[in-house]
């Protein structure tokens, strides 16, 4: 595994790889088995894997704490080459933002409801540092996990809106046994909140079944997940169901949907979502 700080060095061992496809698996580092997903899955679809971990300053908003984010970057690593992992990119600030940007990335869809709303421009930096990251690695494939559905859906658009030539290919939420998201946020996580944590997913799997059962009422169905969330409720920072991956109202129920919800604890804001699709067992 080569490991690569600067730009300079990055573009020249893209440059030395051989023929083949390259995969990309963008991070924040604090590797945890959703991430090692992402690379098993790209490894099995290209020649090379690229994963860089990147901890954006562009994506955290006033109030949060960027300097707060977990950070390992030697179990980071150890992780990486275990996983057969080519070359992983480690750049710090200055190199991606050496000089402040003369333009901006802002997105206009898909952000008015859930993270989007309650994190203004968060995805502004995310489209503007995965711009960076493609142009430098060149990638033919990159992967995103489902658990950040908001942010998979900006970034299939941001790919068709620009005509990258990349397939952006979604990975779905790796969890723990007792069904809690994988999250390098979760060791903010006390140990009460953690044994409460699980709820979460097993709520949004309570308003798929009425959504799969043929409950077509908005109301009802989040009636049934608020009832199995109980006294996590008053910690819901959002619980929303949309059609996916436009994020508008619920028109049509034969349509991909999700149910989304955010969760703030103490130390730790944790989000999940399932997408739903009648007929089908996993949309």
């Amino acid at each position: 595994m080569r490991i690569i700080r600067t730009r300079q060095e990055l573009h020249q061992s893209i440059k030395s790889l051989e023929t083949g496809s390259i995969g990309f698996v963008p991070t924040m580092g604090y590797l945890h088995e959703g991430h090692l997903a992402l690379i098993q899955k790209a490894k099995s679809e290209n020649d090379f894997v690229v994963m860089s971990i990147f901890v954006n300053p562009l994506q955290f908003g006033p109030n949060e704490d960027l300097t707060a984010y977990p950070r390992d970057e030697k179990r980071d690593l150890k992780l990486a080459e275990e996983q057969g992992v080519d070359i992983l990119f480690l750049p710090n600030v200055s190199e991606i933002y050496p000089v402040p940007l003369s333009t901006t990335i802002h997105v206009e869809k898909r952000v008015d409801v859930l993270d989007g709303e309650k994190r203004p421009g968060h995805f502004d930096g995310v489209a503007t540092v995965l711009l960076k990251l493609f142009h430098l690695v060149m990638p033919n494939r990159a992967y995103f996990g489902q658990k950040d559905a908001q942010q998979l859906a900006i970034v299939e658009a941001l790919v068709e809106d620009y005509f990258l030539p990349i397939a952006i290919q979604r990975v779905e939420t790796v969890r723990e046994a007792d069904g809690l998201a994988k999250s390098s946020r979760n060791i903010n996580l006390t140990v009460d909140e953690r044994k409460e944590a699980p709820i979460i997913h097993q709520a949004l799997l309570a308003g798929k079944k009425c959504i799969l059962d043929g409950v077509e009422d908005e109301t009802t169905i989040l009636a049934e997940v608020q009832k199995t969330l109980g006294k996590v409720t008053k910690k819901v920072d959002y619980l929303a169901l949309y059609e996916y991956p436009s994020f508008k109202a619920v028109t049509d129920f034969s349509r991909t949907l999700i149910l989304a919800i955010a969760v703030q604890y103490e130390k730790a804001r944790l989000i999940d979502n399932e997408l739903i699709k009648r007929g089908e067992e996993n949309a």
